[in-house]
Parts: structure tokens; C-alpha cells; sequence
């Protein structure tokens, strides 16, 4: 949980062993305000594995309740090619807008 803003991440690292398992590559916000929506950019890997997963995505809704930020949804794009596919259907009701 965080207190402001630019402080949430998705980096994670073992509480017992210290390991890194998330690591946040990047992120961008959506909306800001009591309600905010963040998209991270992140690799992740097995507790006890040395190898990195491919780049990932998230996009996860955070709400501000009692002064820090909680996590009330998350969706992860697992592979490059599942975040092409939707950038081509968003790009496609984006091109057919009702004026």
C-alpha cells in the first residue's frame, strides 16, 4: 500500500530470501485521483529461479481509502502478442467512433 501516487509499484521481492521476483520496468498512469489507474510495464520469475520472464503488462485500478491506495482490480497481458491484439481491436472501435 502506498501513500501517494508515484510511490505504487508491482516490484516484489521475497519477504524470506530478499530474492527479487517482480520487477517493474515501467509504468504509466491512465487516471490519477481517488481513483487511479496504472499500466506497468514488468518482468517476473519463479521464487528460486535465476530467469527473467518475458515483458508483461498489467493494468491494475487502485482506490485511495483511509490515506492509502489499495489495489481493487488487476488484468496482465502475459505475452507480446496478447497486448498486439489489443492495441488492434481498440485501434479498430477507435477508427468506427460515432461523431
Amino acid at each position: 500500500m502506498a501513500e501517494k501516487l508515484d510511490d505504487i509499484t508491482i516490484a516484489y521481492s521475497d519477504p524470506a530470501s530478499g530474492d527479487e521476483l517482480v520487477r517493474e520496468l515501467d509504468k504509466a498512469f491512465l487516471t490519477r485521483g481517488a481513483w487511479t489507474t496504472i499500466v506497468f510495464r514488468y518482468r517476473d520469475r519463479s521464487s528460486g529461479t535465476a530467469e527473467w520472464s518475458a515483458v508483461k503488462y498489467r493494468i491494475a485500478r487502485y482506490k485511495k481509502q483511509n490515506d492509502v491506495f489499495r489495489q481493487q482490480s488487476k488484468f496482465n497481458i502475459s505475452s507480446p502478442e496478447q497486448a498486439k491484439q489489443l492495441i488492434e481491436i481498440l485501434g479498430g472501435w477507435l477508427e468506427v467512433l460515432p461523431e
